[in-house]
Formats: C-alpha cells, structure tokens, sequence
C-alpha cells in the first residue's frame, strides 16, 4: 500500500458522515500500528500498512487476520466492547464506503467507545479510585486467570526465554548511544539472570503448575474501564508468544505501572484481589522479579521510540527508559536479591 493510498483512507475515515451511526465529529489518533478514529459511541481502528520482527500487517489478508484476532480475544475480558470487523471497500467510481458492495482493500475493527473518565489512568490520576472498583477489576481478573488453558510450554523452554529476553534487553540498555547509567543497568539485569539461576526450581512450578497461559500481555491501567462490569481492552493481540505469559508476571506488570502512575496501593489490591479468589499466592521474590523484568524491557521499549519519533523529542524517551531503570532497581533491591 502506497503512503497516498493509506493518506486518503485516512481522510476519508475523519469524515463524519462516512458512519452508520450518526456523529458529531470525529477524533483522529494515530498509534505506531494503526490509526484510531473516534466517534461519538464508537471506535474504529485501521491497521497500518507496516512490518516489523514480531508483527505483520503489510498485506490485506494479513489486516484481515489481525483484526478478527484483535475481536476474539479481547471478547475475553471486553465482549460488551469489540462489535466486529468492517470491510473498508471502494465502488466502481473509485469512492471508499464503509461495509458496502465493492472491492475490499481495508480492515477496520469496530468498538463501543468508552467513557475516558473511567479509564484507570485517569481515575488515578482524579484520585477517584474506590476499593470496591478495583476488588471488581480482580475478580474479573481471577475469573479469566482460573479459565485459562495452561500454555504447553516447556520448564526449561520457559526459562530459557525468560533468558534470553533478560540478556536482549541488557544489550539494548547498555547502548552507548542511549547515555543511560551502565552500572545500573548492569546490576539489574545482572540480578535477574541470578534469579533465574538460583530460583528454577521455583519458576518450574509455575509451569508444572498451569500459571503459565494465554493471557491479556499488556495489561496497563489505561486499558482498564472502570464500568459496571469493568472491562480490559487492548490485548497484545498480534504475537501469541508476547501473550504466554505467568499470570504472577501479568499482575506484576500492573502493578509497576501502576506505581509509575504513583498509586502502588491500587496494583497491589488488585493482586491482592486476584490472589484471594485464585488462592494463588507467589512469592514476593517472584512478583519482585517479574517487576524488574518488565520495567526494563518498557525501558527498552521507550528507547526503541528514538528510532521513529516524529514529536522531536527525544529526551522524552530517554527520561521515560531512566524512570523505568528506576523502578527496576527498587524492585531488585528489595526482594530479587536473597538475604543474606
């Protein structure tokens, strides 16, 4: 697809007029991998044409794909939201027209659009978060955690990956370029390749034992929707491996997000929450472990930003790799490294 084609598709989808339900305006947000037009009760989502390591969406069918497997599984913990796939098509004339007779030549996801003040960041930062929200967004939590099939995965398969990621990111962070504190990124990942050596046993049980699964893999606050039920949207829906994840690791994820957020409190009971009904109950060392783990790789992440940032600022990035090298130490500080 030529940058002109994507451009009118583009144009053509912040019109208001081109939707089936009536709106007022449309807001237009482009991600890294897709364009986001918002209605005034939908959302609809345009894959961009683009290719990469772990993802691929340069072909029509490979859009098509994409999008179905975006539907099915956030239907998981968000089936009131994700509608459908739309066929973006164009008639005889050449005009494009949302799901009408004509040739395809796009894919769009449909959503119900939520409302904004009830996504978690945001409840954060308004300080309107009630316990009784969040005890909600664990059960349904616990609920997807206790239905989840055990990935067939391997002890040694798992630790192995687990790795080789902690080795690809200490050689991303130790990057001259990026100006980041060598020391530190050296004793963080240093302390979680101890980890790994000295705790296989621990991490084996969690395979032996199911926790390894199919999960959401990108579980932040601002794909979390305080409603009534709650719902969590945004899987990581292009790369089943990025989705096998430890449920242990997927809540510790949230959890340092949410401390990054400066709320600790509201990951931690939300854990809390899960642990309670699932009577899964990992160790701090694990959850301390598997905080470190990702906080460095969202510091690579943030890094990886410097490539493509179109914004111009690139000390935003090299900031937001430094808060997340922070947030690793305290959490390999406290509880990764055994006493002695």
């Amino acid at each position: 697809m030529s940058s002109l084609e994507l451009e009118e598709k583009v144009a053509f989808l912040s019109q208001p007029e081109v939707y089936p339900i009536a709106t007022a305006r449309v807001e237009v947000r482009e991600t890294h991998m897709s364009w986001v037009f918002l209605t005034d009760a939908q959302a609809w989502k345009l894959k961009k044409p683009v290719r990469y390591d772990f993802l691929d969406f340069s072909t029509l069918d490979a859009r098509r794909r994409n999008c179905e497997e975006e539907v099915r599984l956030n239907r998981r913990l968000a089936p009131s939201v994700y509608l459908g796939t739309v066929a973006l098509t164009r008639d005889r004339e050449g005009q494009l027209h949302l799901n009408r007779t004509g040739e395809i030549v796009d894919w769009l996801v449909r959503m119900r659009r939520l409302p904004e003040e009830r996504m978690l960041d945001g409840m954060i930062a308004a300080q309107t978060v009630l316990d009784a929200d969040l005890r909600r967004v664990g059960q349904l939590l616990a609920r997807f955690y206790k239905h989840a099939s055990p990935a067939e995965i391997t002890a040694t398969e798992y630790r192995r990956r687990l790795t080789m990621d902690v080795r690809a990111d200490q050689q991303e962070l130790l990057k001259p370029e990026y100006d980041l504190p060598l020391n530190l990124v050296r004793s963080i990942t240093e302390a979680q390749l101890k980890f790994l050596e000295q705790e296989a046993g621990m991490l084996d049980d969690r395979v032996r034992t199911g926790m390894i699964i199919e999960a959401h893999g990108d579980l932040r606050p601002e794909h979390i929707c305080i409603e009534t039920p709650p719902v969590i949207i945004d899987c990581l829906e292009f790369n089943r491996d990025f989705r096998l994840l430890d449920a242990a690791s997927e809540l510790a994820f949230l959890a340092l997000e949410c401390e990054r957020l400066g709320a600790a409190h509201v990951g931690d009971f939300i854990l809390e929450t899960v642990r309670s009904e699932t009577g899964d109950r990992p160790s701090q060392r694990l959850i301390a472990f598997y905080k470190s783990f990702h906080a460095c790789l969202r510091a690579k992440i943030a890094l990886w930003h410097l490539r493509d940032d179109r914004g111009g600022n690139p000390a935003k990035w090299i900031a937001k790799a430094r808060a997340y090298l922070q947030l690793a130490a305290g959490a390999s500080n406290s509880t990764i490294d055994p006493p002695a």
